[in-house]
């Protein structure tokens, strides 16, 4: 019974801990943090903190958020999470014009580029799909209902993305698969054409993201995972194109230990008019984390990956959870932090910092540049961080902890366990879910 107890409950406590993220507008207009079930967003023109109205259902959200996202256009927002409910927010008034119920809890959603679709994943394997067409800025879409889009059959989805023209719709799973579907003229009736996989990881595939410039509109996509890889694709027939791998610019290789080279990417986020990927590293052992970014580059004409340069974060402990940017910006935003922490006095703190510079002709781009800001050089300054990050200053320590809960979150919920054949006899005798026999 001791057993049992311990493997049908050992993700119980920390899947629990959720990451803090980060999302800017198109035009960075405003920009989002949501860490546990706290929703903060500061209005980067007006300079002040937003404050959100939700008549819904007399509530935010009641649980961890999951996932946030501004449409291409900026004219929705979108927060989804663990009570299962998808908020679609108006960004003029932000004020949320629908609130949708998932059969499930949600883990990615996206706004397709015309901003007429809100597509969202949950946990078992099922992407939604809910239609926004003809929103013109404020009104209310009344009992919206989400229609089945496509299905990765019981695995965890764990990112979506459309491609830069609108054509195709991506989703990521913890099987390390990537699908490429053919977003439909009615997605209400579900997307029945899959163009390619893109198949290579070996770990969960945790983000995507596309490299487009000016001269390569299309782009490719590139792909972050717990296998401690970034992958670019070609995503028409699903080809790989090349592998690059981070650990030993993350300091992994350095390291004896088998155990200790694990190290899972989080996030991507590409920087607009350029070719740099900028990657968030999460290391297994939190005293020897990359405390900062890599950024990759991407050789569009030779189809090939290369690190351009590590970003150190000095003398803070900030390991970023989420990075974001925007279309008129040349500043990269990061946020580090997590919900739910056991025994801590400060359940939902999240930091916030922003890396300028990202010039690739710039003479001094290797050696000098990018630049991570002060605190009073991020825009708006104490004013803006006070607000996302819920306070101003913290122990670094807090940080430190809510790293390595989050390591051990990822791996219980992402990272598919291995059990003796003795184990996988007892878990079938201890199911639940059989019929009886009268």
């Amino acid at each position: 019974m001791e057993d049992a107890a311990m493997e049908n409950g050992e993700t119980n406590k920390d899947s629990e801990v959720a990451p803090a993220l980060i999302a800017v507008h198109p035009t960075q207009n405003s920009v989002a943090v949501a860490v546990g079930s706290d929703l903060r967003v500061f209005d980067l023109l007006g300079g002040c903190a937003v404050s959100l109205v939700d008549d819904s259902d007399g509530s935010l959200h009641k649980d961890s958020i999951r996932a946030i996202r501004y449409g291409a256009n900026g004219k929705l927002f979108v927060s989804a999470g663990d009570d299962k409910l998808v908020k679609i927010w108006s960004t003029e008034s932000w004020r949320c014009i629908s609130s949708v119920c998932s059969e499930k809890r949600v883990s990615a959603v996206a706004i397709s580029n015309d901003g007429s679709y809100v597509c969202f994943a949950d946990k078992f394997g099922v992407v939604w799909v809910v239609d926004v067409d003809g929103f013109n800025g404020d009104q209310d879409f009344v009992n919206k209902k989400a229609a089945p889009l496509l299905s990765h059959y019981c695995s965890i989805i764990t990112s979506l993305e459309f491609s830069p023209d609108g054509r195709f719709f991506l989703s990521a799973d913890r099987d390390s698969k990537i699908r490429v579907t053919v977003f439909p003229n009615k997605p209400l009736d579900g997307a029945h054409e899959i163009q390619s996989f893109s198949l290579g990881h070996t770990e969960f595939v945790s983000c995507l993201a596309f490299v487009c410039t000016h001269e390569c509109p299309q782009g490719f996509l590139v792909s972050g995972s717990g296998d401690s890889t970034v992958r670019l694709w070609d995503i028409s027939s699903g080809s790989l194109l090349d592998t690059c791998d981070i650990r030993e610019k993350a300091g992994l290789l350095e390291s004896k230990e088998i155990e200790d080279r694990y190290a899972a990417v989080t996030d991507l986020c590409t920087i607009p008019d350029s070719t740099l990927v900028a990657v968030a590293v999460q290391r297994q052992l939190f005293h020897c984390s990359l405390q900062g970014i890599i950024l990759l580059s991407c050789d569009l004409s030779a189809q090939t990956l290369y690190v351009a340069k590590v970003v150190s974060i000095k003398g803070d402990a900030f390991i970023p959870t989420s990075l974001g940017t925007s279309f008129s910006s040349g500043l990269l935003w990061m946020v580090t932090g997590a919900s739910n922490l056991h025994d801590s006095q400060h359940p939902c703190l999240s930091r916030v910092k922003g890396i300028s510079g990202f010039k690739e002709s710039s003479p001094d781009f290797v050696q000098h540049g990018p630049i991570v800001l002060e605190d009073d050089e991020i825009p708006r300054g104490e004013k803006l961080l006070e607000k996302l990050q819920g306070r101003v200053s913290f122990d670094k320590n807090y940080f430190l902890t809510a790293a390595e809960a989050l390591k051990t979150s990822m791996s219980n919920l992402l990272i598919k366990k291995q059990y003796s054949t003795e184990k996988r006899e007892f878990r079938k005798r201890g199911r639940n879910d059989k019929k009886i026999k009268k």
